[in-house]
């Protein structure tokens, strides 16, 4: 049984927006005209699970029903909507959270960010949000992004038998980072990790969860990724060994206590190296140290400030391994250092 909703043209773009949104507009036919004794109406096709009524409107059988070809990409279905000009404008890719895609569109297509939304939500019928991304700003790090479909900005992403729970809007999630989290996954067995950045869990929860340190004590200064931190050691049931910690790390990072620190942040970490180290055992543990750096110094400069830092509090030094994690901007990537810190 194929399903619409007869409604007077003026109202067909409101209902549509709202099927669109209530994810019960069927996709696979077109919205077309018809009339009927009692007058001309738009028939808006809707999913079976829709019902008998959907928020008070009737819904009729339909005969003959018109299927469309489903769009390739985002470009083939924005096309006949859009000048050749902003075509060659539509975003080329955009990421996806749990059930809200973030996407970046340019100012040239201001006008039209909300039609490239639903489009978006056509292509990904299981997402429910359309946020628009202009990048990261402040101490901390936070998105600024622009709601421009959907109800709610929160979210539950699943990612390698991991559950982060987050508000897209308040706090960043790089899914550039997803094989250095399983790497993390895979080290610290039996071992008293502390994470000095430790955000929403991003590389101590995947640590929590599969390799199971005897304890992680997790530090992070802004109040809503802690808020968002403490829901996920929750989420991910390792509360019997995560210990949050919600401050400055430079202040409240413990001393003497960690086989492995973790420094996943990027910006002015190499400010917090001396206080890294400090949590570090006397007789020595694992650095993971992370910067944002030059091609031509990738392999020079985030060595030689750890062991400066090293130097200043009486320490050697033994680096391990450099790992590209991403490329950041043109010509600078994102790495981390491995290093051994001992006596």
């Amino acid at each position: 049984m194929y399903r619409v909703i007869r409604i007077a043209t003026e109202k067909g773009e409101d209902l549509r927006k709202k099927a669109i949104q209530g994810k019960f507009l069927d996709t696979s036919r077109k919205i077309r005209k018809v009339r009927t004794e009692e007058g001309n109406f738009l028939e808006i096709p809707v999913t079976e699970a829709a019902g008998e009524r959907v928020e008070g409107f009737r819904v009729f059988e339909q005969e003959n029903p018109e299927f469309l070809e489903k769009p390739g990409s985002l470009k083939e279905s924005l096309k006949s909507l859009l000048s050749e000009a902003e075509l060659a404008s539509v975003p080329a890719g955009w990421q996806i959270l749990g059930d809200i895609i973030i996407v970046g569109i340019p100012e040239i297509l201001e006008n039209k960010k909300t039609r490239i939304a639903e489009a978006l939500l056509l292509m990904y019928p299981k997402c429910r949000t359309v946020v628009r991304d202009f990048g990261i700003e402040g101490q901390f790090r936070q998105p600024k992004r622009e709601l421009l479909l959907g109800s709610g900005t929160e979210t539950v992403n699943k990612e390698h038998g991991c559950f982060f729970k987050q508000d897209v809007t308040k706090v960043m999630y790089s899914k550039g980072n997803l094989q250095e989290r399983k790497r993390m996954s895979r080290l610290g067995e039996g071992e008293i990790i502390v994470d000095m950045f430790a955000g929403i869990g991003y590389f101590s929860i995947p640590m929590a969860v599969h390799s199971r340190p005897k304890k992680i004590i997790g530090i992070e200064i802004n109040p809503e990724s802690f808020a968002y931190l403490k829901e996920n050691i929750r989420l991910n049931k390792v509360e019997d060994i995560f210990v949050p910690i919600c401050g400055d790390c430079s202040k409240v990072a413990p001393e003497g206590t960690a086989d492995r620190v973790l420094m996943g942040y990027v910006g002015t970490t190499h400010h917090y190296l001396g206080p890294a180290i400090k949590a570090l055992k006397k007789s020595g543990g694992i650095l993971h140290y992370h910067e944002t750096v030059p091609e031509g110094l990738a392999r020079t400069r985030p060595q030689e400030r750890i062991e400066k830092a090293a130097c200043k509090l009486g320490k050697k030094v033994e680096i391990l391994e450099t790992h590209r994690v991403k490329k950041y901007s043109p010509g600078v990537f994102h790495v981390v250092v491995d290093a051994r810190i001992y006596e």
